[in-house]
């Protein structure tokens, strides 16, 4: 990239970068900076009566900045949230020399450099919960603009919302937009308790060939690759079912796969090209004991995630909590479609989906024709 590909702020950010490294600070790579705790901890476990959280060593992002003098306020963003820092000038320039805090703090750090903080927890004379600031350590500089997210009297300005930006540059999301970080933080927790139970239930967690001769288990276009060695074509999964389903087959109980999967068609909102799919295969089971493990394995979530049943999704109010409305297909398409499948010809079906608008192919027989009209009339209310 050359000077002529840098904005005013990004050329500014590389001046700063070279004056630091003129003062003998180089931020790259960052030395060891082991921690004790986080912005989270403190918020929820500082106790100004037990006078705790006096050792505390924290780092995260500059998030805004209020400098003020010889003395300065700022925000610091890390894994678990945001928290205020004060930064004195006597507090981290003991001596006589200042420039930690005249030149680095004051001209050369800016928002979105990765700092580190040693000091204690207090509470100000506003009544704000901040780290005290005994010494300031640069652990990262940075080059590019974060864009700051600024919000007055409950309206937002600036948001970082733009969809083509935020999926292609997931890392600034997550930076600018805490609710999107607790989203995957929620996602590994859904993960680690479908294991947990899975585990307590005597499943073994097992992982089958991602590169396959021939793709099977679902209908897809596949990704297609080429093994120099062996000098044959090699897919990439589209499904990983045949492969569970052969180890039940071996005499496993039961067996389940947290899957990368990959189909090489369309794109939206929700389908992507490349997926992560749970499969899991019991021996000596019906889709009755299925429902009712499924119904379990749903309230354990809830209760992790929660610590209770019911769960806002959207507009509506879920409670995970069993048993569930047990609701079969063709009643489902009665009720919401309001018409009767039921004993239909696949020519009947074929021409109850025309009247109903409902896309259809000439392939399909009555199994696909009657799972359209679920889908397009039943599976939204069924939340």
């Amino acid at each position: 990239m050359s000077i002529m590909d840098l904005n005013e702020q990004e050329i500014f950010r590389r001046e700063s970068l070279s004056k630091l490294r003129e003062l003998g600070i180089e931020p790259y790579p960052a030395p060891l900076y082991p921690i004790n705790t986080s912005a989270a901890q403190v918020k929820a476990e500082f106790d100004e009566e037990k006078g705790n959280f006096q050792d505390v060593v924290i780092a995260g992002r500059i998030m805004s900045r209020r400098i003020m003098g010889a003395a300065s306020f700022g925000e610091l963003q890390d894994e678990t949230g945001r928290i205020q820092i004060y930064v004195n000038r006597d507090e981290i320039c003991p001596g006589e020399d200042k420039t930690m805090y005249n030149t680095v703090w004051k001209k050369l750090l800016d928002i979105g450099d990765i700092i580190g903080i040693k000091g204690f927890a207090f509470i100000t004379k506003t009544g704000q919960l901040s780290i005290h600031a005994k010494e300031l350590t640069l652990l990262s500089k940075s080059l590019r603009v974060l864009p700051i997210v600024k919000e007055k009297d409950g309206e937002v300005f600036d948001a970082f919302s733009d969809p083509e930006l935020k999926y292609r540059q997931r890392y600034v999301d997550l930076i600018v937009n805490p609710q999107v970080r607790d989203t995957f933080i929620k996602r590994s927790q859904i993960v680690a308790t479908m294991r947990e139970y899975f585990n307590e239930a005597g499943c073994l967690e097992v992982e089958t060939p991602i590169l396959q001769s021939i793709p099977g288990g679902a209908t897809a276009r596949p990704f297609i690759t080429h093994h120099n060695a062996l000098d044959i074509p090699l897919y990439l999964r589209i499904a990983n079912e045949l492969y569970l389903k052969r180890l039940i087959v071996g005499g496993y109980h039961g067996v389940y796969e947290f899957a990368k999967d990959f189909r090489n068609e369309g794109m939206d909102k929700t389908h992507n090209p490349e997926f992560t799919c749970m499969e899991i295969y019991v021996a000596y089971k019906d889709y009755i004991w299925m429902m009712e493990f499924v119904e379990k394995l749903l309230e354990k979530i809830a209760l992790k995630l929660h610590g209770k049943t019911e769960v806002t999704i959207g507009e509506n109010q879920v409670d995970f909590k069993p048993p569930f409305r047990r609701l079969p297909i063709l009643e489902a398409i009665k009720e919401y479609a309001g018409v009767d499948v039921a004993g239909m010809t696949e020519d009947e079906l074929r021409e109850t989906c025309k009247k109903l608008h409902v896309e259809t192919d000439p392939s399909f027989g009555k199994g696909k024709l009657i799972d359209a009209i679920f889908g397009e009339y039943c599976e939204k209310h069924l939340v």
